[in-house]
């Protein structure tokens, strides 16, 4: 007989007494990438795609609760953006979670692709740790490739390379959707991608365009027409479609042969190794013990990349610079409610301790800085605190209620328009990076209600009076004086001697 008794306990000692083994958060069925050192460069650091890292350990409590939202923002960028994950836990991986200067669990990187193939650009993530919080963040750090074309862009647009493929898509949207530009991607360097508003009516026509969105392929070559694509706009069927002209980019591109390591790059990632592990030992010391139910171990065996791994020093992009104030009355009317100034964005919040307040500040920041990098002409954006009285004035002569408001509003042409909320005041999905840029790019494009500005509250301009001066009088004139006539004196010219006196006698 059998004691299954004896040997259930024995089993029971067994496992106890097996090393503990961290699985990591994410397994291989999950639309998140999980991927280590050597992965990276290939994956990550090489494609033409942006990319959000989540640097994590399996016992963070943080991490576990970030797990649901980063599964789904995932899904939701799925073919867009690539998601990935780092188990900072495994030895193997130690060196290069120290080599990005991780401190602490989570810490989310986004990275996108630099000016030089293999050197992208890192930045570091502070924003909402919700699935739309990090979408949003991630899409707005898609690269543009796609065109933007006019009706007098047009002929030089078609004529440039002519034999290369083009892709044009026909909307009513102002704006670049994330679809697009990825699909730009997929084909950079293949097929050139380009975008026309339905407000240009000489291409309209041209290409006898009758609804939006409508894509077409142009293949390339003086006789090739265009081909109209009649499917539904996903990227997946689009992607397919355009393959009629070329095949889009592998990705992740081919992997290249090792080169060895030097010395010196050992020594880095020793040191970039220990120091992560000091700032690990010391994160994990506060958190709570997790125990053995609360992990599941996976039997996913994996090949064990080397230790050793070579690093990029990442490219940190210093904060977008802050919304500059307007701290007094006179300041206000200046900039934004003159007769004569024209359009300013005016962000009126109470208390920048506020996370409304806060996350508009940043959104707006963030917004402004974009446009000036892109050396594009921007109006002002500005921000006016309760302390200033010209905040008080504003809200009660335009009739808002909330407790922070965004608006745009043009003195010279008397009207504004205010950011519109889901709710009574601003929520933080109103005042995100994507809302408030497609709130601004509306107002670039002209489009949207504009009210009128209330009387009163833009001052009348003030005509100068010009005083004449009078006329100067005539200063009287001076009596003629006699005109002095000088004869010159010949040379040899003396006075005439005088002659003498004569006496007369007495008689």
């Amino acid at each position: 007989m059998v004691n299954t008794g004896v040997i259930s306990t024995a089993a029971a000692a067994l496992l106890c007494a097996l090393p503990a083994v961290h699985a990591g958060l994410y397994p291989k069925s999950s639309a998140v990438l999980s991927i280590n050192g050597k992965d990276y460069d290939r994956m990550i650091a090489q494609s033409n795609h942006t990319s959000i890292v989540e640097f994590y350990a399996p016992w963070c409590g943080h991490c576990k609760n970030l797990q649901p939202a980063y599964e789904k923002a995932a899904k939701s960028l799925a073919g867009l953006a690539k998601v990935a994950a780092v188990n900072c836990d495994e030895e193997s991986n130690k060196a290069f979670c120290g080599g990005f200067g991780v401190q602490g669990f989570p810490t989310l990187k986004i990275i996108k692709p630099g000016s030089k193939p293999g050197k992208p650009i890192v930045e570091d993530y502070n924003g909402p740790r919700t699935a739309k919080g990090i979408v949003d963040a991630v899409v707005d750090k898609i690269p543009n490739l796609v065109k933007r074309v006019a009706d007098k862009d047009l002929e030089s647009f078609l004529a440039d390379a002519n034999d290369t493929a083009k892709a044009i898509l026909f909307t009513d949207k102002g704006k670049t959707s994330a679809t697009l530009k990825a699909i730009a991607i997929d084909f950079k360097g293949s097929i050139k991608v380009a975008q026309i508003r339905n407000t240009e009516k000489a291409s309209i026509e041209l290409f006898g365009i009758t609804e939006f969105p409508t894509l077409i392929l142009l293949p390339g070559g003086e006789a090739a027409e265009g081909i109209v694509y009649d499917g539904e706009l996903k990227k997946d069927g689009m992607v397919k479609f355009l393959t009629q002209a070329a095949e889009p980019n592998p990705d992740p591109p081919a992997a290249k042969a090792k080169s060895s390591k030097s010395k010196t790059n050992k020594k880095s990632s020793a040191k970039a190794k220990e120091s992560f592990e000091a700032a690990s030992e010391s994160h994990a010391k506060s958190e709570k013990p997790v125990t053995q139910t609360d992990e599941t171990l996976e039997n996913q065996p994996t090949e064990s990349p080397s230790p050793e791994v070579e690093t990029e020093n990442p490219i940190v992009l210093p904060p977008a610079p802050a919304i500059p104030i307007l701290t007094s009355e006179t300041d206000l009317k200046k900039n934004c409610l003159g007769p004569k100034t024209g359009t300013c964005i005016l962000a009126l919040l109470p208390d920048t301790s506020n996370e409304i307040t806060g996350l508009a500040s940043t959104s707006l920041a963030e917004v402004s800085h974009k446009h000036h990098l892109h050396q594009r002409k921007l109006f002002p954006f500005y921000i006016l605190q309760v302390e200033n009285p010209g905040f008080s004035q504003v809200k009660e002569a335009l009739g808002l209620k909330g407790d922070a408001e965004i608006i745009a509003l043009n003195g010279r042409r008397n009207w504004y328009r205010a950011l519109s909320s889901k709710g009574d005041s601003l929520v933080s999905e109103d005042v995100t990076i994507e809302a408030i840029e497609n709130w601004v790019d509306a107002i670039r494009l002209g489009e949207g209600e504009k009210k009128k500005i209330p009387e009163g509250l833009i001052p009348e301009e003030v005509e100068e009076t010009v005083v004449e001066e009078a006329a100067p009088e005539p200063e009287p004139k001076a009596a003629d004086e006699p005109m002095i006539v000088i004869e010159e004196l010949p040379e040899d010219w003396e006075p005439p001697t005088p002659e003498p006196e004569i006496k007369h006698g007495e008689l």
